[in-house]
């Protein structure tokens, strides 16, 4: 059994004139020698103990004045239990040693705590405190030990954590931190009563354990116990105070999104049935966030910028920027400017597919009396009107005024305005009346996405994709091949598009070995859930090349890939802001129904429209090649229909103007003019398709006049050289 330190008068004034001289002795020189006198024991420190003034004393570094508050505990143990007993000494020695910065020394002395044979007491202290609050009885065995004799021996704890932290011994840190929890929690597992341990240290030591405790396995390279521990400080009830709670729900939320790792759902013990529980980090981070944003609401804490940063990338990861648009529209006015939350609402709603919101909120913004020189909205509102053909002239207005509000020399952003200007112009040719008007519109085009390369002295790889891409739609393929080429090695490899768009190209030059020798290349340096789009494209470059057995191999394992993995991150997860993997799986079936067609297996055709319509049953693509199934079979009404229903659903989808102009021409009884009209419906769409301009040489060699023969011959013509130079799939 230790021996204590007996104090045979406890009055106030001669505890604190004995307790300073004990601090003395424990501090000085002379501790061996004064201490063996006040304690003849064999379990005195002097027994446990070789000199610290020699084993820890900094040369140079002045003494820090010890910590009263320290004495002050010491004392009300002393007159609560009219003695200092060995581990207690022992950590007010250690206190004083770490406050020194002694953290060898201080450490050494905390290790002489025998942890495991007080904590039943520290236990049983708490408890019997807690019954005699709810009680409020005076009939009560007294405890084993004072609250501030537990206080002080929790912050011994607590401190031997912080000096194992200091010397970068991580994971024996969090161990004795996670003893501080583990003995509050199982003495008080309701948690601590409100103002529990306001008269000492306890409640201060405790807050900090609680929010150490994960970084402390953060730091210790262990992930999965840093989730745990954030989950223990937040579900168990510690009475922590509002911010501290705040702050760790904000880092718990950062380490769940950037950690790197998948950590598994929480098990909540009580929760009401059909409340939310996150699947995944995002969700569970999302959570977090959203509560933060509800408490700034509230006015609980204070507004945190970041927050709302953090949240954006969370709800960017998981594709739901809709939801973003929402939080943000819920934030009371003042705690972000009317500014930002137009620019902010702008880029959630362009994220979430509706550009018309998105354009109306800038449009809003930009007015005279808000911020029309505004350069960020400018761009971003050129971007989205130079995606329609019915805006892309805004579209240019926007990014000349965003050119020219650029008030001091900056290439990237000039880089940018010239870039959005010549997508901008490019789309504005697509609506041009007559050949020259569109020539003329491309070169400008052109001619704006070279300047935005040559401004960001040829380093910026998204500018080069889309000059590789103008030069591809124009069919200048000997100079969209050197793009695509200096754009893969300035990129090193790292894009998916800029391998797809190179693959193209090469198809688009009858390359289709090259083509698919480049594909392989990029499977290999890409991970399976990205690979979607580059097995696509192998699959039309073997139909190409007639190895349609090869084909329908190669779209089985793309749709194998696809269903793996939507079971591991659900149907909703987003290639990109128009496309789910759900849609991106219904047009792999829509080909895969086009190649049993050509192949006159209409049984495994229907099979592969059926599994379509029950992604999506609204699709014009889905009705086009139902039609194309009837017209296989002879059905020409049925096939007619289906092309009808089909242009019901999307009155500018190309390939079914066509099919529909060719099977009213084969049953006759319509005009001629229909017939034209719909192919040049066709052609505005998509000035670029063979197939149009030969159908279109059919109609007109049909009319057997001079003036028409001339016209087919120069629809023929245009037919075969668009065919000599068509890609597998749309460079774009």
């Amino acid at each position: 059994m230790k021996s204590k330190i007996r104090i045979k008068q406890p009055r106030r004034g001669g505890l604190r004139r004995d307790l300073g001289q004990i601090m003395k002795c424990l501090c000085t020189g002379e501790q061996l020698r004064k201490v063996d006198k006040m304690i003849p024991s064999s379990e005195s420190l002097a027994a446990k103990d070789y000199s610290l003034s020699g084993y820890s004393s900094k040369v140079g570094v002045p003494e820090k004045k010890p910590d009263t508050r320290n004495i002050e505990e010491a004392e009300l143990s002393l007159r609560e239990s009219s003695s200092l007993n060995y581990e207690e000494a022992r950590a007010l020695l250690g206190r004083i040693e770490y406050q020194k910065g002694n953290i060898e020394a201080a450490l050494h002395v905390f290790d002489g705590i025998d942890i495991a044979a007080i904590s039943p007491k520290m236990k049983l202290t708490l408890s019997k405190r807690v019954d005699r609050r709810k009680r409020r009885s005076h009939d009560y065995a007294p405890p084993p030990m004072s609250i501030h004799a537990v206080s002080l021996l929790l912050e011994a704890i607590f401190l031997k954590a912080k000096s194992l932290q200091h010397l970068q011994r991580f994971r024996e840190a969090a161990q004795s931190c996670t003893v501080i929890l583990d003995i509050v929690e199982s003495s008080l597992p309701e948690g601590l009563p409100e103002n529990f341990g306001a008269d000492c240290k306890l409640q201060e030591t405790l807050i900090k354990a609680v929010e150490l405790l994960p970084e402390l396995w953060k730091f210790g390279d262990s992930p999965h116990e840093a989730i745990l521990s954030y989950r223990r400080a937040l579900l168990h009830q510690w009475n922590l105070d509002a911010e501290t709670t705040a702050r760790i729900q904000k880092q718990f939320a950062i380490f769940l999104l950037y950690c790197g790792g998948e950590a598994s759902p929480p098990n909540l013990r009580c929760q009401i049935d059909s409340s939310f529980v996150p699947r995944n980090n995002i969700e569970e981070a999302i959570l977090l966030l959203m509560i933060l944003l509800r408490k700034v609401s509230l006015k609980r804490i204070e507004w945190d910028p970041s927050i709302l940063d953090h949240l954006s990338f969370a709800f960017s990861m998981s594709g739901d920027l809709r939801a973003l648009a929402n939080q943000i529209e819920e934030l009371l006015p003042g705690v972000i400017s009317r500014k930002e939350r137009y620019n902010f609402l702008a880029l959630c709603y362009y994220g979430a597919g509706e550009d018309l919101v998105a354009l109306n909120l800038l449009r809003k913004l930009l007015q005279s009396n808000e911020d029309p020189h505004c350069v960020p909205a400018l761009l971003m509102a050129s971007r989205i009107c130079g995606e329609k053909p019915n805006l892309a002239e805004e579209g240019i207005k926007f990014a000349h005024r965003a050119l020219e509000s650029l008030d001091e020399e900056c290439s990237e952003l000039e880089g940018t305005g010239n870039l959005l200007l010549g997508l901008a112009r490019s789309t504005h040719s697509k609506s041009a009346l007559s050949d020259s008007e569109r020539v003329s519109r491309q070169s400008e085009a052109l001619q704006a996405l070279e300047r935005a390369w040559k401004i960001t002295s040829m380093k910026d790889p998204n500018i080069l994709y889309y000059l590789c891409l103008e030069n591809a739609e124009q069919r200048k393929l000997e100079a969209a091949l050197y793009y695509a080429k200096y754009l893969l090695k300035l990129e090193g490899g790292s894009n998916i598009k800029g391998w797809l768009l190179l693959a193209r190209i090469l198809s688009a030059q009858k390359r289709f070995v090259d083509g698919e020798i480049v594909l392989n290349a990029a499977l290999d340096q890409t991970g399976k859930w990205d690979q979607g789009e580059l097995l696509r494209t192998k699959a039309k470059l073997q139909i190409a090349q007639g190895q349609l057995k090869s084909a329908i191999e190669t779209y089985s394992q793309l749709l194998a890939v696809l269903q793996v993995q939507s079971k591991s991150f659900g149907s909703g997860k987003r290639l990109h802001k128009d496309r789910s993997s759900r849609s991106f799986e219904q047009e792999i079936w829509h080909d895969l129904a086009y190649l049993y067609i050509s192949l006159s297996q209409y049984q495994d055709a229907e099979i592969c429209l059926s599994k379509s319509k029950a992604i999506n049953s609204y699709s014009a693509i889905r009705s086009h090649a139902t039609g194309v199934l009837y017209e296989g079979k002879g059905l020409l009404k049925e096939a007619l229909e289906a092309y009808w229903n089909a242009l019901g659903m999307d009155p500018n989808h190309a390939p079914s103007l066509i099919s529909a102009a060719v099977v009213l021409g084969q049953l006759g009884g319509q005009s001629d003019a229909v017939v034209k009209s719909l192919l040049m419906n066709a052609l505005r769409v998509d000035r670029m398709n063979p197939s149009a301009w030969y159908t279109l040489g059919l109609l007109h060699k049909d009319e057997d006049s001079p003036s028409s023969l001339c016209e087919a011959a120069q629809c023929f013509e245009a037919a075969a050289i668009l065919e000599e130079s068509a890609p597998v799939e749309p460079f774009r």
